[in-house]
């Protein structure tokens, strides 16, 4: 038994059908095809070895550019696929086919079907077909996108032995010795003419006058009634049989600036793929593996991407508004200047993530991990973080105003010049936190542990700290007029030059606490404990002391009101350093 014979037979299961092939047709190309009903197989091989033969084993990029030349010359007798062609179609068989055809796609087959074509040569024929202007980008597009459409639906792999031409190929390649499976000789040359319509979509995208008639939709034009689109994914799925991630290394590096409104590619592996600049929204990438993946300036509005992988992926200056990220895994990516309002973030992992300058506002982000992430100068006003974990993370100049903090964990981070107006952050974990010149002006800190904090220069006006943990904290310079304090622990806290007045301090311990020099005026120190507190040079008029402790307290250069309550108060006979004044308005001895 011959060589070719063993091939025949192994190639013999494709033998058990004809799959019909559905074209768009005018009236001439329906009596053209009538004209060829009773033309052989042989006029289809004639064809095919003709392509063969005109053709070297090394594909250049001028032999490419000359072929494309060729595919988009009107006068080549091919049907034109445009808007006006009536929606009717007929069936042929492939022997049916005008020659034509047969002979474009053979030549397709021929020539796209050995390897794949590299982002160097794609870029050295587009720029020979520029320069060269023989080449009409429309008509190439429509015949290509025709072919493509036909690949699709997988008609030429899936056609009879003896119009079959992935298998020709094969046959053509085997005797040469060039070991290549039917499966890849399809795969190279869907995917290279997938490359080629990549190509064409973006360079017409350049020119007004050629946008309305390129738009290339890889997975289809998405409409009412199938909103996604699954033809890229099983493209994709076809390609991995071969290899894992066959798809992504031979076409990921054209996906930038394509069109994938719509597309539905749940779990799809596009590990390291170029979506920079690319229309996704409304896409489905849910479970996706998309590691490395670059989708900077991208479209993402409204997408979902739950439970996707996107380790180390760049989305500086995409827009990811209203899409939902869910659960996702953003561990080291770039979201530099990114737009994530509204987004769904809620349990995803973005440690160690770059959101430096994003947009934020009204993001959810509960239960988030956010641990080393840099948001510096990010907005997150309206944001919801309850619960998320921002420990060690750089906040510097963000803008947290009316955000939900409550019971996030925001140790060890950096808010420096932060924002945090009307902000929940009641329960909240600030050790060690730096709040230096921050503005909490009416935040919600009830409850909150501040222990280590750092609020040098803060301003804390009107916030609410009930049932807060502020021992040893350093305070000094810190605004906290009208502050609610009431209970709140300030023990060996440093307040010195801190602005309290009109502050409500009703039951506080502040033992031992340095207020040097601290505006106390107006505020409510009923029940207050401030034994061994030194209250030197502060000011204390107008303030309510009824059944304050100022055990030990140093009241040295002490301001105080002349109509002043002092009759309830206690331990002024420990008290050091009492004005002469003072102890002559209360009969104290010297």
């Amino acid at each position: 038994m011959s060589y070719l014979s063993q091939i025949w037979k192994r190639l013999s299961n494709y033998a058990r059908g004809t799959k019909l092939l559905e074209i768009s047709h005018t009236e001439s190309l329906e009596a053209e095809a009538v004209s060829f009903k009773r033309k052989t197989t042989s006029d289809f091989e004639q064809g095919v070895k003709f392509a063969q033969n005109n053709l070297p084993d090394s594909l250049l990029p001028q032999q490419l550019q000359k072929r494309l030349e060729e595919w988009s010359n009107p006068s080549s007798g091919l049907l034109e696929f445009t808007n006006e062609m009536p929606s009717a179609t007929i069936s042929i068989d492939a022997q049916r086919l005008t020659a034509r055809y047969r002979q474009l796609y053979a030549q397709i087959y021929d020539l796209l079907g050995e390897s794949a074509l590299t982002p160097d040569m794609v870029e050295q024929v587009m720029n020979l077909l520029i320069v060269g202007k023989k080449f009409r980008p429309v008509v190439l597009f429509q015949r290509l996108e025709e072919f493509y459409r036909r690949w699709c639906r997988g008609e030429f792999i899936d056609a009879a032995p003896n119009d079959n031409l992935p298998q020709k190929k094969m046959l053509q390649m085997l005797e040469k010795n060039r070991d290549i499976g039917l499966r890849q000789v399809d795969i190279y040359t869907g995917l290279n003419v997938l490359i080629l319509l990549l190509e064409l979509h973006r360079y017409a995208q350049r020119l007004a006058e050629l946008q309305q008639h390129i738009t290339f939709y890889p997975s289809s034009q998405p409409d009412t009634e199938s909103f996604f689109t699954s033809q890229l994914l099983r493209i994709i799925n076809y390609s991995d049989a071969i290899e894992i991630g066959n798809f992504a290394s031979i076409v990921g590096e054209f996906l930038r600036g394509g069109n994938f409104r719509g597309a539905y590619l749940g779990n799809a592996n596009l590990a390291g793929a170029n979506f920079s600049g690319a229309n996704l929204t409304g896409a489905y990438l849910g479970d996706a593996n998309l590691t490395g993946a670059n989708f900077s300036g991208a479209n993402l509005t409204g997408a979902y991407l739950g439970d996707a992988n996107l380790s180390g992926a760049n989305f500086s200056n995409a827009n990811l508004s209203r899409t939902d990220l869910s659960s996702a895994n953003f561990s080291g990516a770039n979201l530099n200047h990114a737009d994530l309002s509204r987004a769904n973030l809620s349990h995803a992992d973005l440690s160690s993530t770059n959101l430096k300058n994003a947009n934020l506002t009204s993001a959810d982000l509960s239960s988030t991990n956010l641990k080393d992430a840099n948001l510096s100068g990010s907005d997150l006003s309206h944001a919801i973080l309850f619960g998320a974990n921002l420990s060690e993370a750089n906040l510097t100049g963000i803008n947290l105003s009316h955000a939900d903090l409550c019971r996030a964990d925001l140790s060890g981070a950096d808010l420096s010049r932060g924002i945090l107006n009307g902000a929940n952050l009641s329960d909240t974990i600030l050790f060690s936190t730096n709040l230096n010149d921050a503005i909490l002006v009416a935040a919600d800190l009830s409850y909150a542990k501040l222990n280590g904090a750092k609020l040098n220069g803060a301003k804390l006006n009107g916030a609410m700290f009930l049932g807060a943990d502020l021992s040893g904290v350093d305070l000094s310079g810190v605004i906290l007029n009208d502050a609610d304090l009431s209970g709140v622990m300030l023990n060996d806290a440093d307040l010195s030059g801190a602005d309290l007045s009109d502050a409500m301090l009703f039951g506080t311990d502040l033992s031992y606490a340095n207020l040097n020099q601290a505006n106390l005026s107006g505020s409510n120190l009923s029940g207050a404990l401030l034994n061994g507190a030194d209250l030197s040079q502060s000011n204390l008029s107008y303030a309510i002391l009824s059944n304050a402790d100022v055990s030990e307290a140093n009241l040295e250069e002490m301001t105080w009101g002349e109509k002043q309550q002092w009759e309830t108060v206690r331990g002024l006979e420990t008290a050091l350093n009492v004005p002469e004044g003072l102890k002559q308005q209360l009969g104290l001895r010297g």
